[in-house]
């Protein structure tokens, strides 16, 4: 099955360059672009697109506020939206995957790399640049205080369930935390889905923002896979 895809960005020689790689896979097809975060919302809707491409500078409406309206929308549930930005230190990548975002890539990415994380974005089970997306959140929380209460649905989570959020903030894959816990990947997925349905997650970047606001994780914890 073809992984419809959205260009956002209001250059319009970046959007020409990301086409190229991402109509070059046999699997994955541009079928629109936007130069502006109220177009990409329009489009993401009208061309039932996969995944976005969003970048988060764009005149009138950005790509945080667009990311925030696709990730609100019912209709547009199954739309995964992955920021692209030329600072990988940029707080406002933090405030796109609170706003929804799947996770991100710097405009710089290696073509392979690009199609690879669309794939990822596309199926929903993945975090992308996980080291990288650790390190801004724990930057953010630093300067942040705790929540004054907790999020909803944390009362739900189990001891278990916790656990493994833990792992997935810090980065590791299914793979990795069954490993490390001595389950299957498939127990360790439906607890990450179970966790993510308790919360009300779109995906397991908003359950690393979660992790890291609600001080599951803290800035600078050692990863428990050493």
């Amino acid at each position: 099955m073809t992984i419809r895809v959205l260009l956002a960005d209001d250059q319009a020689l970046i959007r020409a360059g990301f086409r190229m790689i991402v109509d070059a896979d046999p699997g994955l097809e541009v079928v629109a672009e936007a130069a502006d975060g109220a177009r990409a919302v329009e489009l993401a809707c009208a061309s039932r697109v996969d995944v976005v491409l969003m970048d988060l500078r764009m005149p009138d409406v950005d790509g945080i506020e667009a990311t925030r309206r696709i990730c609100a929308d019912e209709r547009l549930a199954g739309v995964r939206v992955l920021v692209l930005t030329t600072f990988d230190d940029d707080e406002n990548v933090i405030t796109a995957l609170q706003a929804g975002a799947s996770g991100f890539l710097g405009k710089n990415v290696d073509p392979a790399e690009l199609v690879t994380a669309i794939r990822v974005v596309a199926e929903g089970n993945a975090l992308l640049s996980p080291k990288a997306t650790r390190g801004l959140v724990s930057a953010f929380v630093a300067q942040s205080r705790p929540p004054a209460v907790a999020a909803p649905g944390l009362d739900l989570v189990t001891g278990r369930e916790r656990e493994v959020m833990v792992l997935v903030a810090h980065g590791m894959s299914n793979d990795a935390i069954a490993r490390h816990l001595f389950l299957s990947p498939l127990t360790v997925r439906t607890h990450v889905n179970r966790a993510m349905a308790k919360l009300g997650a779109r995906d397991r970047a908003q359950l690393v923002v979660i992790a890291y606001q609600n001080r599951l994780v803290a800035p600078g914890d050692p990863s428990p896979a050493g």
